[in-house]
């Protein structure tokens, strides 16, 4: 008896084309059919969510040239409809949903559909000093992601990717590829949103010292302790929104560095959360490339991004939008009447 997989597979072979000639869309495919488990998949109210949060160690300026409150700002923005990310959803028919996991400003006054104000607390603390976030504040996080995820799955979403909005959590997410992937230090800290030069050994020399503080490199799992101790808000909600969406079925396309650090995580709390994600580029910033390798992704773009924002995920959406039109539309050579290779 054939495989559901080994159907698909010939269901794209016969297609009236050489074996192989679509590249990394038939592999697309392949993938979008073996997680929706059918040969006729459908991506369904493509969403991606954007979760907002406040890093304390943002507060020193050690580690990022932009003050703290950009992030708030770049919210502001977002409900405004004024930031790439809100461009490429529009462009692509993508839902967009922006969610403050925790920055340091509140939206009280906020009414907009698209938004989704669940904040842990005002930013997380300066892990120069102790943890980032307690227990419970890394539990509500947890809670408050997978809550988002499955209210978006059951209005009938099955493919979703994640974004990201933080000063700062570039070095957060250094930090926890450092741990988890026993890489140096060096290899994982890039420039985040714009750290050169001097500023840039700056940014290295404080993570080397948190580093230090928190033991990283005697690290052997519990991600979600790594998490408590130098993650940040809107890194934790979104780990468990992978889970979630992973849970639900769902296609999950995976964006830059610091979205694919938070899979990194959730992949330590559940490594099958990969076999549901799809990589949509091989970003600019420091230390992706190897990130992408340690958890055996194929990015489908190389474009030199390093926005975050869930702009790569944005971009990436009309090639899986493709893969699933060649595989429902595209004639077999039995029924376009095409004499096929001996």
């Amino acid at each position: 008896m054939i495989s559901p997989e080994g159907a698909l597979r010939h269901k794209i072979d016969n297609k009236t084309k050489p074996p192989g000639a679509l590249g990394m869309l038939e592999e697309l495919a392949l993938r979008i059919g073996t997680i929706l488990g059918t040969d006729k998949p459908a991506l369904c109210a493509p969403h991606i969510v954007v979760f907002a949060a406040d890093h304390g160690i943002a507060a020193t300026g050690l580690v990022n040239p932009y003050p703290m409150e950009v992030t708030a700002q770049m919210v502001h923005n977002f409900l405004r409809g004024g930031a790439a990310i809100n461009v490429f959803c529009r462009l692509n028919g993508i839902q967009l949903r922006v969610v403050n996991a925790g920055v340091r400003a509140s939206f009280a006054d906020v009414r907009h559909d698209d938004f989704i104000d669940a904040p842990v607390a005002e930013g997380s603390a300066d892990y120069r000093l102790g943890d980032a976030m307690t227990e419970a504040q890394l539990q509500n996080a947890f809670a408050a992601g997978s809550a988002i995820v499955g209210q978006i799955a059951n209005a009938g979403c099955n493919c979703i990717g994640f974004g990201e909005m933080g000063i700062g959590n570039s070095s957060s997410a250094a930090l926890l590829m450092h741990a988890i992937t026993k890489l140096p230090l060096e290899a994982c800290v890039g420039a985040g949103t714009g750290a050169q030069g001097e500023a840039l050994h700056t940014k290295l020399r404080t993570l080397q010292e948190v580093a230090a503080t928190h033991q990283l490199a005697a690290y052997d799992g519990g991600a979600a302790q790594l998490l408590q101790q130098v993650g940040g808000f809107e890194i934790a909600m979104m780990a468990a929104a992978y889970l979630q969406a992973a849970k639900r079925g769902m296609v999950i396309v995976v964006d830059g560095f610091i979205a694919t650090a938070a899979l990194l995580v959730a992949a330590g709390i559940e490594r099958p959360v990969i076999d549901n994600c799809v990589f949509a580029h091989s970003s600019a910033e420091r230390g992706h490339e190897a990130l992408l390798r340690y958890l055996g992704g194929r990015p489908l773009l190389h474009l030199g991004l390093r926005l975050g924002e869930g702009t790569g995920a944005a971009l990436a959406i009309p090639l899986l939008q493709a893969a699933t039109a060649f595989l429902n539309e595209m004639a077999s050579f039995e029924s376009a009447g095409v004499s096929n290779k001996s």
